[in-house]
Order: C-alpha cells, then structure tokens, then sequence
C-alpha cells in the first residue's frame, strides 16, 4: 500500500507541491471569503455553486476557514483535521507526510475475524490514539484479529461516542492527529491486527453542522429523521461528499473496512442506491488486500449482503445481527421491555433459530411494532451475520449503562461468552469483556448551554418511570470517567480467570471453527433441541459438524446426539448439561 492522497470533491487538497486547492459547495450562498493565515482570499463561484481557488505557497499546518458574507466563519466541511473543536479553524494536511512501516500489509480473511469494539476515549485513562496502540499487544496475543473503532469524526465537544461527528473526513482531535490514528492503524497492522471503522453516513451531529448554512439543497427538509432533515443523496454535490467518505478512510488510513451505521436510515431516491455505489466503488478501486464492509440495520434485509457462486463478496461482507443479541438478552435476564418484546416468548426457540438460519424474525410480525419485519435469512452463509451478546450501543443505550456480567452474573455470562465465540457466526466484544469488566459505559456529550439541557432533559424523559432510576448527567465528565476501562481489573484473580477463559475460547475458535468456515455455506443449521433455558444446535459443513448445547436453566438437561469430540466444555461434563454449562462438539469426518 502506497501512501497517496485522496482527491476531495470537498476541502482542501494539495494538487502541486504546495499549491493547494480549496473548493466548497456552498448555494445559500453568493460569496464564500478563504480565510488562510491571516489572510483574505476570495473565492470564485461557478454556476452550480461550488467555490473554488487554487492557493499556491501553503504549508502544511496552516490555519484556515470559510467566511460567509454576513461574516459568520465556518471549519472546512471536508476539513482534515480541525486545529481543536468544531467551531475553529481547520488544518491544512500533508496526507502523503506519514511514513508508513506496515506498507506490505496483505489484510486478514474474513473467517478469521473476531472483532474488539473499541471507544477510543474510553479505551485507556488517556483516551487517545497513541496510548491505545500500548495495550494492542495484549490483544493480539489474546486472540483478537478485528479491531472496530467508534466513529472518530470530529464532533462537538471532547467527549461523545461519535455518532454526532459533524465533520466527517477530520479524526477528533482530542484524539490526537490524522498521523496520531496512522500510526495507531500501523501498529495495529505490525502485531497482526485489522482495523475497521465505524462511520455514519445518515445524519450530522447538532453542533458544528454549517451544511444548512452553507447549502441548504444537501438536506431534503420534507423528508425528516430521527435526527432531523434527511440528507439528499441525490443530489450530486451532496452525495460526492457521503460517497466519498467511506473511500477516503480506506484508502489515506489504510483502513481494512467499514461498518456502517443505522443504514436503514439512508434514504436515497437515485436509481442507484449510494451505498450500492460505494460497496461497488471500494470493491474496484481497492484491490490490493481483502475489505470488510459491515451493516447495522433493523430491517433484517440481506439485498445488501449478495455472494457469488465462488463465495466472493461484491458488496457488503456482512451484517450486524441484533437479533442475536435481543433474543440472549431476554434469555439471560428476562427483560422483556421496548424492543426486547420482540424476543419475550421462548427466547430460546429464537436463538436456536438464530444461529442455524441467521434472523429471528425472517418476515413475521413484530409484537412491537405490529409490523412484518425480516426476509428469509437462511441461504446466507454463517459468516454474514456479525454477533454480539453487549456492544456500545446496548450497554450505553441503559440508563445505568450496566453490562451482561452485572445483570446476569459471572457464570451465566462466561456460557453466552462461549456461545459466541464457538458459533460459526462472525463474533463481537465489546472492550472490557475479555477480562469481565464490571465498570459502566453510559452516555456522555460534552455539549453546552441550551444544546446540553436540551440533551439532559430528553435523557432523563426517556427513563421516566424506570423505577424512579437517576439518570447519570450525560455532560458530566463524571459520566465519561466512569465509563472508561478499569484496567486495574486485569490484576485480579477474576480478571486474570476471565482472560484465560477468553483465551483458550479464542484459541479453541481458530484451531477448531476458523477451518469450517471458508467453504460454509447457507441452509446449513439445524436445531437438535430447545426446552426452557436449553439450547442445542448444530451445523453440517464441508470440512465437519458443528454441534454445541448450552443450558442455564434451573433444571439440568439430558444431551441430545452430538456426534464427534468434545473440543470445549464448561465445567467438565459430558453426559447431561447443569445450570449454566455448555458443552461443543466437532466431527471432522475422514481425514484425506
């Protein structure tokens, strides 16, 4: 991989050997001032209302905005990187200035992947993208192939998830720089490591988005989301910059794919669906190591998720499957609010379901919603559907922002830990679970006057009457100090029994499961038996048989036939299953 630069349609792009190019798409407006270094320069409209001007003498570093005609100054759209927070100056960069060390770096294969779900201002008590790349090693030696980063696009404030980044090309900065998250992506790729990013094409964030100001056709107002005005991916300038995006990521960062959020909220009216342009753009313009794309949508569609007659992926290489997670957490804590009515009757016929055809719900209607939701999921290979028993969002998402452990207990967590990590399914943890964290992840902003009660308020009004619970302050940097990692945690005799047990788990995955699943295809579960707190499956595969059972209901259940040997059991047993035991089995068949 060589280090090249990314041509924008947006921002500013060095196109000589200082010279750079600034270009903004501005039709709210007739004149767009270059603010570069203390310096005006004014910037020439064509007809279509982009405003464009080629600077020459520009070093790398310098400060520069965009200002409006009623003097309002604006950050760059398309900025690099922003000098600190949203509302100041943007940087000019230099993306061909880093070295890169791993520039041979071939990627891993997608059967391979165990994902690790990292929050970069959590992750380590500096919250930054060098003392991350410290605690990589560890990872690696655990078994962690995947690392999937919480978007890092510049947002409002130094603390947030992510999910509001209004600047969508700059890394936050309170992370560190654009080189900072390269070398990061570097050390990641030296010890073995994939990153994939998390990006949201569906919406911006409410502070530090100038788009309706500067160009109010990049937002189609009578098409509204939950977050406001539906952004017009039909519209050209408006999806260069959504398109582009994802390109840019893979391609200056080195990024080994993407995950995308909430895409069921990408409306595009254009005879081609923009994530369909940029599943098919990524697939021809990046060749030289395998790209893994991954989904979050609610509607359980696989339009997206097509493979070829050899197994190839031409667009999205997979799925995440909340459904999986919905119906283990009903299971295991027999919650059965909001969505989680969904998975409330016999929530262990529907994980059965889920792990030998991929959704629960396949076009049934949901109780919730009263809605038929899902098509038919099981020609879909294993290795579509990315599962998880906690992620970022399911654990912030709680008033207290507790985790599986805190409301399931140890023991019934290391049995749903083992489920998932013995699937043939695509596994996710969310940081911390390797070792059994026990601290919170809550939802924290760091907004500021009206926007920070506004955010305040619709917090605590959406856990009124949850039996009275005091919601955490989400700007109180109380609440993101307490969601960090507690690393301290790892020194403890359970931390340390919780890592080996993840250890050998993930050993056992790429000794045992990783070699079932290159050739694993659809239509290839089946469900051995289901009871109360007892599930039993197994999966029929060209290279061997798949069989687990796991029970963590009160009464002890007799196994059903599980052919071949025993390659994990916990604890030791093997002719009936306890209260929380699991048992996996794997019949390779005739060696030849």
């Amino acid at each position: 991989m060589e280090s090249r630069a990314f041509l924008k349609s947006w921002g500013a792009d060095y196109v000589a050997a200082d010279t750079v190019r600034f270009r903004v798409w501005a039709t709210g407006q007739q004149k767009v001032t270059l603010q570069l270094s203390g310096k005006a320069h004014e910037m020439r409209r064509n007809e279509e209302g982009w405003f464009e001007l080629e600077v020459p003498g520009v070093v790398p570093g310098s400060e520069y905005n965009f200002v409006l005609a009623d003097g309002l100054v604006l950050p760059d759209p398309a900025s690099r990187a922003q000098k600190a927070d949203v509302n100041g100056p943007s940087l000019v960069i230099d993306p061909t200035a880093y070295r890169w060390q791993t520039s041979a770096w071939q990627g891993r294969p997608w059967e391979q992947t165990v994902v690790y779900e990292m929050h970069i201002g959590t992750f380590t008590p500096e919250g930054t993208f060098q003392a991350a790349i410290e605690k990589l090693p560890a990872l690696a030696e655990l078994g962690i192939t995947m690392l999937e980063i919480l978007p890092v696009s510049q947002f409002g404030g130094n603390r947030g998830w992510g999910y509001d980044g209004v600047l969508l090309y700059a890394p936050h900065s309170a992370y560190g720089s654009p080189d900072d998250f390269k070398a990061f992506v570097d050390a990641a790729h030296s010890h073995g490591l994939s990153v994939v990013l998390d990006i949201v094409l569906n919406h911006f964030g409410p502070e530090g988005n100038y788009l309706p100001r500067l160009s109010p056709d990049f937002f189609h107002k009578e098409r509204m989301t939950p977050w406001g005005a539906g952004i017009a991916y039909d519209v050209d300038a408006a999806r260069r910059y959504i398109v582009e995006a994802p390109l840019y990521w893979l391609k200056e960062y080195h990024l080994d794919g993407l995950r995308f959020d909430a895409i069921d909220q990408i409306e595009d009216i254009s005879d081609k669906h923009a994530l369909i342009e940029i599943a098919e753009r990524i697939r021809a313009e990046i060749t030289d190591r395998p790209i893994h794309l991954t989904t979050e949508d609610s509607r359980n569609v696989i339009f997206l998720h097509p493979r070829e007659a050899d197994g190839a992926v031409p667009l999205f290489t997979g799925e995440w499957n909340d459904d999986f997670h919905n119906a283990v957490h009903v299971f295991a804590t027999g919650e059965t609010q909001a969505y989680y009515r969904d998975f409330a009757n016999a929530p262990e016929k529907l994980i059965a379901r889920i792990l030998t055809e991929g959704f629960a719900y396949q076009g049934e209607v949901s109780p919730q919603s009263g809605k038929k939701r899902g098509v038919k999921s099981t020609d879909q290979p294993p290795v579509a559907f990315v599962d998880f028993i906690q992620n970022h969002d399911q654990v912030g998402n709680r008033a207290q922002g507790e985790r599986l452990i805190t409301l399931a207990g140890a023991e019934r967590t290391k049995v749903l830990l083992a489920l998932l990590l013995c699937s043939p399914h695509i596994p996710l943890l969310f940081m911390g679970e390797e070792y059994g964290e026990t601290h919170p992840f809550l939802f924290f902003t760091d907004f500021h006057g009206d926007l920070a009660k506004a955010v305040r308020k619709g917090r605590a009004e959406e856990f009124e009457g949850h039996d009275g619970e005091d919601v955490p302050d989400p700007n109180a940097k109380s609440t993101f100090d307490a969601s960090k990692l507690n690393w301290q945690a790892l020194e403890t005799e359970d931390g340390k029994a919780w890592l080996a047990f993840t250890r050998k788990l993930l050993t056992l995955r790429q000794q045992h499961i990783v070699p079932l699943l290159a050739t694993a295809g659809g239509n290839s579960g089946s469900v051995l038996k289901t009871a109360e707190g007892f599930v039993a499956v197994s999966w029929t595969f060209p290279q061997g048989t798949l069989s687990l059972a796991l029970n963590i209901g009160a009464t002890p259940q007799p196994l059903p036939d599980l052919p071949g040997e025993t390659i994990f059991a916990w604890p030791e047993v093997e002719n009936g299953l306890p209260q929380n035991a699991i048992i996996v089995r794997l019949d390779a068949g005739e060696k030849k």
